[in-house]
């Protein structure tokens, strides 16, 4: 028997949450079949087996955390008897039986949930899906699935919670004495403590981290991007005849990749002990997206290469990834700028907290229809978007991101300026 080490799952992680188990105890297993996946502090990634056998012990169970060169899972790389094999399930099973008694209340949740997915049909759901379903402590087969083969989506799952909240009604209140009031009555009132781990605790820390280390100054203005809309409009045919999608997104990648072009200091990295600026070469822009394991940063790479149907495929890619959980590190490392587009929540303004080591992050805040003067003073409707801007101050100066802003500006209420620089 072979115990398989958790392997270094990339730079700085030391532990994983272990999300879903592929395979039983007992199991034949594949070469490279997928055995269980993990939820690191950046994405969740799948763990497959080393070689073909049969696998004999989970270590880590539903909700528990692994840490990186411990035994993940134990396998024979024989049929070996077939005896022996199930005494040592059953044993192995009885003692997480009896672990499992003291373990977190999460824990012992998700532990039911998988010992009563045996001998069932596994339920399609993605891995962030079924983290939400364990925060609830409910079962996945409790909410109905409305995807496809009853895949329970994350919509799926805030409606099931809804319900719950709307079908709770407290009790109503006994006329006692005060003094007799204990502590115990704060515990009706639905309270409960969750961990804080995965995506939302490296957010945590790195926010607390950027806040506290990096100078912020802010800086906003207001688009007109009538023009921008009416050329996305043009194009959203032609699009989607290739089945395709273009949002606004795209476009304002590749007029922020020029615009970065002109201004390389919004392309840099302070060093460590703040004493030297590196230019990067290569603009990649990120995107802050809601996801439902915590907010997700993924950056399309080298925008200023890429064609705008390049660029639209990527944020739809990124886009799909970041909701179900599923990003590669790779995607969330070496951005250039971050766009965070509250606007699509029915913001206006915001102030972003910049993504180091990056120098800068903008937020976009909804297309509103208001009323502006033409240039013959008459009153007319134009498509206004508000952006705010948050720069890191021992870089950047109001000087600089006020001219790099205009600049981005004009290539976005006049989009057919881009031609002229588009590579």
């Amino acid at each position: 028997m072979s115990d398989f080490l958790l392997p270094d799952l990339g730079e700085g992680i030391v532990e994983c949450e272990v999300v879903a188990w592929h395979v039983q105890e007992g199991d034949e297993i594949a070469e490279d079949q997928p055995v269980v996946e993990v939820s690191t502090d950046k994405a969740v990634m799948e763990i497959t087996a080393p070689e073909a056998g049969r696998l004999v012990r989970r270590y880590s169970q539903l909700g528990e955390i692994a840490r990186v060169h411990s035994p993940l899972f134990a396998y024979l790389t024989h049929a070996g008897d077939a005896e022996d094999v199930a005494v040592e399930t059953a044993t192995t099973r009885a003692s997480d039986e009896t672990s499992m008694a003291s373990s977190s209340p999460v824990a012992q949740a998700a532990t039911a949930m998988s010992s009563s997915d045996t001998g069932r049909r596994r339920i399609p759901a993605s891995p962030a899906v079924r983290r939400r379903v364990r925060e609830l402590g409910v079962s996945l087969e409790e909410i109905p699935g409305s995807g496809k083969d009853g895949r329970v989506l994350k919509e799926d799952v805030l409606a099931f919670r809804q319900q719950q909240h709307q079908e709770w009604r407290p009790e109503p209140a006994a006329i006692s004495d005060p003094q007799t009031t204990t502590a115990t009555d704060s515990a009706s009132c639905g309270e409960r403590v969750e961990p804080l781990r995965g995506v939302r605790a490296v957010m945590a820390r790195r926010m607390s981290e950027a806040a506290s280390t990096i100078p912020h100054f802010a800086y906003g203005d207001e688009f007109d991007v009538t023009e921008l809309l009416a050329l996305r409009e043009r194009l959203k045919g032609d699009f989607e005849a290739r089945g395709e999608r273009l949002t606004l997104m795209p476009l304002l990648m590749k007029a922020l990749a020029l615009a970065v072009a002109e201004f390389p200091l919004l392309n840099c990295r302070l060093g460590a002990a703040a004493d030297a600026i590196h230019y990067q070469a290569a603009c990649h822009i990120g995107m802050a997206v809601d996801s439902a394991s915590g907010l997700l940063v993924p950056n399309v790479k080298h925008v200023e290469r890429l064609s705008l149907r390049e660029v639209a495929a990527e944020v739809e890619r990124l886009t799909r990834a970041a909701r179900d959980g599923r990003v590669e590190p790779s995607d969330l490392k070496g951005g250039t700028i971050s766009i965070s587009n509250i606007g699509v929540l029915g913001g206006t303004y915001a102030m972003p907290i910049i993504n180091a080591p990056e120098v800068a992050i903008v937020a976009l805040g909804r297309v509103q229809r208001l009323p502006r003067f033409a240039v013959d003073g008459s009153v007319v409707s134009r498509a206004i978007m508000t952006v705010t801007w948050s720069g890191d101050h021992r870089v950047l100066d109001g000087g600089t991101m006020a001219r790099f802003c205009n600049r981005w500006k004009g290539y976005l209420e006049a989009p057919e300026t881009m031609l002229a620089d588009l590579r």
